[in-house]
């Protein structure tokens, strides 16, 4: 029985939130053993809310970026630490050379590009069995895919009060009004974003109720979010780009409600534990969906979509503009 397991973790903030069931059954599978984390720099604060992890260790690699040599000194070094089980999220070879240059005795992953030289408990993922994201983590805590149960527990951090009520302080911010968040932005392009006229549309609708609007996501966001602002007449308070992972997520934790696009934050709201509505334009929640019993997903399944493209190809992002306010106020409404 495994004693001590590191866990490779991918690097966006939504796979990696998806990772945490994968913890829990390892522990339940495997009682009383120690799991490390070897993540980068940006989701340590999401990995510092699991309760199921002893240790997170940087992930010093940028995307695109092989340094052979200082892979292989780095897998040499957590080799160290005494696992006797490395687990590889990833499907890149990168990923593979550093548990490779560890030398832990097992090494389990999925196949990808060339990595059978590099894994000796390598699987191949049956995608139709199972379709979703969090399962195929998930997975890899039994001996094969035919061993798994199909069926992965939701992802739910732990907070700090006194975290949260730092970030709090650190923002000028108060719970003594009902808060409604938003999450505007969308990494992967126009498509994933629902317009910030319904956004300020529905932000003037909670603010004449008494609510607060809180604006989440990164400096990128922030022009999107500033919009939204302005539209609804000054009523939101953005923190797009002024806030910290980790201050973001324990600020998340104060919302009654969250309205997001398909992104790294709506992960992140669901396993929060928040109410939520999850807004689907050009993507699909087949994969990828947001992992809560108290979320909703409002999408208008056009003839069109899922597209899956950055911007509509064909002018029009009806996906999006044609999903209302009031389509997304009734979801809210719905949530018990």
């Amino acid at each position: 029985m495994p004693k001590k397991i590191l866990i490779i973790s991918p690097s966006w903030i939504g796979d990696c939130v998806m990772t945490q069931p994968l913890y829990r059954r390892l522990h339940e599978l495997y009682p009383g053993s120690t799991i490390d984390v070897f993540a980068p720099k940006w989701s340590m604060a999401v990995f510092e809310r699991m309760p199921e992890i002893h240790e997170v260790f940087e992930n010093p690699f940028g995307h695109g970026a092989l340094e052979l040599r200082k892979r292989i000194q780095t897998g040499r070094a957590l080799g160290k630490r005494g696992y006797d089980w490395v687990i590889v999220l990833p499907g890149s070879l990168k990923s593979a050379l550093i548990a490779a240059a560890t030398g832990i005795k097992r090494r389990t992953g999925y196949v990808g590009e060339s990595r059978y030289l590099l894994l000796n408990d390598i699987r191949k993922l049956d995608k139709a069995a199972l379709p979703l994201m969090v399962d195929r983590y998930t997975a890899l805590a039994y001996p094969t895919q035919a061993d798994f149960n199909g069926h992965s527990d939701n992802p739910l951090f732990q907070i700090d009060p006194a975290s949260r009520q730092a970030a709090l302080n650190q923002h000028g911010l108060h719970t003594d009004k009902p808060i409604l968040a938003f999450c505007p932005g969308a990494e992967y392009g126009p498509a994933k974003r629902w317009p910030a006229v319904h956004f300020a549309e529905l932000a003037r609708r909670y603010a004449d109720r008494g609510w607060q609007i809180w604006l989440f996501g990164s400096q990128k966001d922030f022009p999107i979010a500033e919009e939204i602002n302005t539209l609804s007449d000054g009523q939101c308070i953005n923190l797009c780009g002024k806030t910290s992972l980790s201050e973001a997520v324990d600020l998340l934790s104060c919302a009654d409600t969250v309205v997001c696009n398909d992104s790294g934050l709506m992960h992140l709201a669901a396993a929060l534990g928040r109410k939520l509505v999850a807004v689907y334009g050009s993507s699909s929640a087949d994969h990828t969906p947001p992992l809560s019993d108290t979320a909703k997903i409002v999408s208008l399944n056009l003839d069109c979509s899922p597209c899956f493209k950055r911007e509509c190809p064909l002018g029009h992002t009806d996906c999006l503009n044609k999903l209302t306010p009031d389509i997304v106020q009734e979801a809210m409404q719905s949530i018990d």
